[in-house]
């Protein structure tokens, strides 16, 4: 395989640091070399074996994007092409979040919230299983995983509906300890879901101090984004500061329109608590979220799209007050005849996604439902969108701000080893895209589409993805383990 000369780019390293005109090398999976001229005397090594000369004028070149908050658990052995995701030059996604990981759940019909995983690898009886599965299938992106809470209460528990009795923290702490042990990079819980509601704070502190002996982080959907915000944060805080370890607090908004404004204070808790422990946020760019059907999340007045349903997939992509007035009934009822599905829910108004975004400790994750019949945009958009509607619509960050926030903060904060920079000696993870030209083409009427501007992407060095022919057939990620 020949080395890879970028010449001619506006280099934006990860850093936030203030991009250059520079050059890069890639060459066995590795940034051979990055600087602002790579002189002959650089290249002579390169030239006997050959080397490929690429003029980026105009472009920006990035380090390939992270993609902190997925569910691509399961796609990434079932289509390990990982289309929606390498065709937004995303190179590495962390699965298992919101407490939702498939291992160690063994199961051929697994229960909700697990279900949005899909149905079918629910086959990985330890994270070491997973990690083997993911390498098997080669998938065309990096995938790192985080261990779920409620997969582990799924496993160990026959009761859901409680705390877990001390025995029962014992076997789940241990389980986190080995799937530390193969390469986890923390705990993620979603006691947000009734699955896992009724965990108590000695639970999720127990499980969260096994991962800290490792070096992990704790990654939670809390308890509630609505009206208990506050306390939520507080608890899901007191958890990560008892057991020793940062947090992350996923996908931070404040949802239902009784909530709006309230970033204001949420932030201010945030920064509060970050005086004392490591904090860090993540957030996708949209007002509206995805994920199962419930009926207590029907309020009558945001705005609910049907993303699918098992009894009425023929409902999918309407929204549900049309449904509730067709059939006469309130939209609760009607929500409750549609499940089990799922929905997108219009629940955030925009200026608390613009607090969040350009919050110096967010970091950008997609959180889409790969699995979904009518997936939520964010899916095949997140990142560009993030580009083209928050930095050069809107000027909420700078280039190097957001490309930081979707690169080199995210490794540092997941201790993912040598990615998220263009550094000499990385992996040769890489982006180059229009600057002028970058934007998510994916919609809520129509989500599965081509984000446009994403010219070339590297994943460990392999040309993967180009806007002339999509995906190359290179399917060069691997299972990347916590550093």
């Amino acid at each position: 395989m020949a080395a890879s000369w970028l010449r001619g780019g506006r280099i934006v390293d990860g850093s936030g640091q203030a991009a250059w005109s520079g050059e890069v090398l890639l060459d066995q999976g590795r940034i051979a070399a990055v600087g602002p001229a790579l002189g002959a005397q650089q290249l002579a090594p390169w030239h006997s074996a050959g080397i490929e000369e690429i003029d980026c004028s105009g472009l920006v070149v990035a380090p390939g994007f992270i993609d902190v908050h997925t569910h691509d658990d399961a796609v990434a052995i079932d289509a390990p092409d990982m289309l929606p995701k390498l065709s937004q030059g995303v190179t590495t996604v962390i699965v298992g979040n919101c407490g939702i990981s498939l291992a160690p759940v063994v199961s051929e019909a697994p229960r909700a919230p697990l279900s949005l995983l899909g149905r079918h690898q629910f086959r990985h009886a330890s994270m070491a299983a997973y990690a083997q599965a993911v390498d098997a299938a080669r998938p065309a992106v990096n995938v790192a995983a985080l261990i779920g809470h409620t997969a582990l209460r799924m496993r160990h528990m026959a009761q859901l509906d409680r705390a877990a009795t001390p025995a029962e923290r014992q076997a789940m702490a241990e389980e986190v300890a080995a799937a530390m042990e193969a390469g986890a990079l923390g705990l993620s819980s979603g006691v947000f879901y009734k699955e896992a509601y009724a965990a108590d704070l000695d639970e999720l502190t127990a499980l969260a101090t096994a991962a800290a002996r490792h070096g992990g982080v704790y990654a939670t959907h809390i308890r509630d984004e609505l009206a208990q915000i506050l306390p939520a944060l507080q608890e899901a805080a007191q958890t990560a500061r008892q057991a020793g370890l940062p947090l992350v607090l996923s996908h931070h908004k404040c949802a239902g329109a009784a909530n709006w404004g309230r970033t204001r204070e949420t932030l201010a808790l945030v920064d509060a608590l970050g005086q004392h422990q490591p904090i860090s946020l993540d957030v996708y760019p949209y007002t509206a979220g995805s994920t199962v059907l419930r009926s207590d999340l029907v309020d009558g007045v945001i705005d609910i799209l049907i993303t699918g349903s098992q009894p009425h997939p023929e409902m999918v992509g309407r929204y549900l007050k049309d449904i509730a007035r067709e059939w006469a009934v309130s939209e609760r009822e009607a929500s409750e005849r549609l499940q089990p599905g799922g929905a997108c829910y219009f629940q955030m108004c925009e200026q608390d996604v613009e607090r969040v975004i350009a919050h110096p400790k967010t970091m950008i994750g997609s959180d889409g439902l790969p699995h979904d019949e009518r997936p939520h945009p964010r899916l095949w958009g997140a990142f560009p969108r993030v580009l083209a509607c928050y930095w050069r619509e809107k000027g909420v960050l700078g280039l190097e701000e957001a490309v930081h926030k979707m690169t080199g903060l995210s490794a540092s904060r997941f201790r993912l080893a040598e990615r998220g920079l263009l550094r000499q000696g990385f992996h040769a993870d890489v982006v180059v895209f229009d600057p002028e030209r970058v934007r998510d083409m994916a919609s809520y009427e129509s989500p599965v589409q081509f984000s446009q501007g994403i010219e070339r992407v590297w994943v460990n060095g392999q040309l993967s993805y180009t806007a002339q022919g999509r995906a190359t057939g290179a399917r060069a990620g691997r299972f990347v383990r916590r550093a």
